[in-house]
């Protein structure tokens, strides 16, 4: 594995502890010998990896915590882009806070989503005053320029973890949060949304049993992503911190009823916070000697699915 930026980079070894930064759940058809480094980015401190798949091309969108953090120093987005999964080019920081003019801190977990020619990168950030909300990037490019879409938040309650999901029939929703967990209607300019935002009922049945904390009954905790698989629609998610395992919910429609199903990564040792995220790439193959596990499949699947471990960097050695 190789790690390029315009040309290729020189990676340093760290010795903080590496533990994993999240999960890319990818159909691909890679060769029996290529075996990607983990972690795939070495030479600075990421998180939250978001997949995209465009134009034969996977993008891994992060946050980056910065040198000497204890507590999530975060002010910059970083993006990576490979061909094959197994070489890596760095794009630099197409995004940052100074990005917002009305943000303050905290760059935290986003998602970047293709449509209308363009690609929106939803994330949540402080703003100046006080509170986290949910603001949009949006740049011509995969890996920007990206540019304030709004001028200001464009939705926000205090909670964090955006992801966008646009279905079948071009009907895109914006999930996100932590406690909660919340959607909005967006509307095809994907920079509006329709109604107010509502809160998805989180209940035994549809997230899973937690114990010991009555204050939140069920399994979710943070992370929400969403993706529809042979008419079934599927809900990943952090599951009870801390440590976090992925855990997953289906249902029929996008917005629920959701059953919870069980877990597809168990917890992983060091790993405080967790982070998922799904692409297909390369049209339904199966990975090969990367494979570690399984992920969640439609009863009716022809194929398999199969997960594979891919954290971007080793964290910085604090919690959030």
């Amino acid at each position: 594995m190789k790690l390029t930026r315009a040309r290729r980079i020189r990676t340093r070894t760290r010795t903080a502890i590496a533990v994993l930064a999240g999960l890319i759940c990818a159909i691909a058809l890679l060769p029996a010998t290529a075996q990607a480094d983990n972690p795939i980015v070495q030479h600075i401190y990421t998180a939250d990896p978001a997949p995209m798949v465009h134009n034969g091309r996977v993008y891994v969108y992060t946050g980056h915590d910065e040198d000497g953090s204890t507590y999530f120093t975060m002010r910059e987005w970083r993006v990576f882009s490979s061909a094959d999964m197994v070489n890596w080019t760095d794009h630099g920081v197409p995004m940052s806070l100074g990005t917002f003019a009305w943000a303050d801190a905290d760059a935290w977990a986003g998602h970047v989503v293709p449509r209308n020619g363009k690609f929106y990168w939803y994330v949540p950030v402080r703003q100046r005053g006080g509170g986290m909300v949910i603001g949009v990037g949006v740049a011509d490019s995969p890996t920007g320029p990206f540019r304030d879409a709004l001028g200001r938040p464009l939705v926000g309650n205090g909670e964090i973890d955006p992801h966008a999901f646009v279905d079948d029939d071009g009907q895109a929703y914006l999930y996100w949060g932590n406690p909660n967990l919340w959607f909005v209607r967006l509307n095809p300019d994907m920079i509006s949304f329709s109604g107010s935002p509502t809160q998805i009922p989180l209940t035994t049945a549809g997230f899973g049993t937690r114990t010991g904390n009555p204050s939140r009954p069920t399994l979710y905790e943070e992370g929400p992503w969403v993706f529809k698989r042979n008419g079934l629609y599927y809900n990943v998610f952090a599951a009870e911190c801390c440590s976090e395992f992925i855990g997953y919910s289906t249902a029929p429609g996008p917005t629920g009823p959701w059953t919870y199903r069980g877990t597809i990564m168990p917890r992983q040792g060091a790993s405080f916070t967790n982070h998922p995220g799904f692409v297909d790439f390369n049209g339904g193959g199966r990975t090969s000697s990367t494979t570690t596990g399984r992920c969640p499949a439609a009863a009716d699947s022809p194929v398999p699915w199969r997960w594979r471990s891919s954290p971007t960097t080793p964290t910085a050695p604090s919690p959030r």
